[in-house]
């Protein structure tokens, strides 16, 4: 099969591989991207949050409050969670993260994050301009909002230090919160609207836009397995479609699911313990490639659990698809029945009788790493 060449060989077609690409491009080098699917966006930049962040100029720090690192300590916080055993692996890191987060030197690092941080948008701009996908730029910032007086206190503080950096926005009070986003339940102690950064409502949708404009400019987007990136010849080499691709360098940047997600599912089922036949699985499965036919290909492996899936019912619900399963799961067994099947594809199927048990798989957007057993007690 035939060797292709290129200057700089770049793995992976998210948002920051096809970025690099652009780059790489604009300033003359002759770049060949890589995506396990020859698909921009499918990984985690097809639901992300979609925020273009211009006014986030302090890196996140370890915390100097005794009680708040405590709660850390004891895995009682979902910012944090970790194994006893790794311990002595990972303290001699955790003691330089803690001496590098004194007041001074996240002043410094504020101090060198900012010009960066502050052209994130202007170099998404004209990236969006040049691909003509204005469509899906939003200058409508974001609001941050807090329910208790402490952490509202604590955010307004960090915000009059961002305001001395350039970081502007409104502070907000319960009622300005509600006038603006009248859906909203429950009291708010107020928020800070941050009006600047950009939002982007399909991330997905713009790095496919981003990777069309690399086409068009003279690049070369191919199919590809990462997996098979090696040295060779002072250089780099990779299997693609076509055959391979040499490049004097090489940029990776990849997805996690680059492990193969059916032998994470299955791993993951044996762990389960005894299943009964009256079972169901409940997916967060979008559509999205590749984790959607490696999902798939698990599901055929058990044939006798009735599927349903969340995005056919409730849409693409991104970071929450995991709990709204779970909530599902317990609603089912405590009705006795699913929600109706709404898949033309013959995936989902009915159930004969009430279920026992429900497998809540966490394949969503691009990872399959989470899996629970709801059942009902007996």
């Amino acid at each position: 099969m035939a060797e292709l060449k290129a200057d700089v060989l770049v793995l992976g077609a998210g948002m920051v591989g096809v970025g690099a690409a652009l780059h790489l491009q604009k300033r003359g080098r002759d770049v060949i991207l890589v995506d396990r699917d020859g698909l921009a966006g499918e990984g985690t930049s097809f639901g992300n949050a979609g925020m273009i962040e211009c006014a986030s100029v302090f890196p996140y720090m370890f915390p100097r409050d005794f009680r708040e690192i405590l709660r850390y300590a004891q895995n009682r916080s979902p910012q944090v969670r970790y194994s006893l055993a790794d311990l002595p692996a990972f303290l001699p890191w955790l003691l330089r993260y803690y001496l590098a987060s004194s007041p001074e030197r996240a002043k410094q690092s504020a101090m060198a994050e900012l010009p960066l941080i502050r052209r994130s948008l202007i170099e998404h701009e004209a990236l969006i301009a040049e691909a003509g996908a204005g469509e899906l730029l939003r200058r409508t910032g974001w609001i941050k909002m807090y329910r208790s007086d402490t952490s509202f206190a604590k955010a307004l503080s960090d915000f009059e230090r961002a305001k001395q950096y350039g970081v502007t926005g409104e502070v907000l009070d319960d009622a300005a919160i509600k006038q603006r986003e009248p859906q909203l339940a429950g009291e708010f102690k107020g928020a800070i609207h941050f009006s600047e950064p950009g939002f982007v409502p399909d991330p997905g949708g713009l790095a496919k836009a981003y990777a069309a404009l690399f086409k068009r400019k003279g690049g070369r987007f191919l199919a590809g397995d990462a997996r098979t990136l090696e040295q060779a010849n002072g250089g780099w080499r990779v299997n693609v479609d076509q055959g391979a691709v040499t490049a004097r360098e090489a940029v990776v940047r990849l997805d996690s699911f680059v492990c193969d997600v059916k032998t994470t599912l299955e791993k993951l089922w044996s762990q389960l313990g005894k299943l009964e036949s009256n079972g169901a699985i409940i997916t967060g499965a979008t559509g999205a490639e590749p984790v959607t036919s490696e999902e798939r290909s698990f599901l055929k492996q058990h044939p006798d659990f009735a599927v349903r899936a969340t995005g056919t019912m409730f849409g693409h619900t991104v970071e929450t698809q995991f709990p709204l399963g779970l909530g599902l799961a317990a609603l089912a067994i405590s009705r006795g029945s699913l929600f109706p099947a709404n898949d033309s594809s013959g995936l989902e199927i009915e159930m004969s009788k009430p279920p026992a048990q429900i497998v809540v798989v966490g394949a969503g957007h691009w990872r399959g790493e989470g899996m629970a057993l709801v059942e009902a007690i007996k």
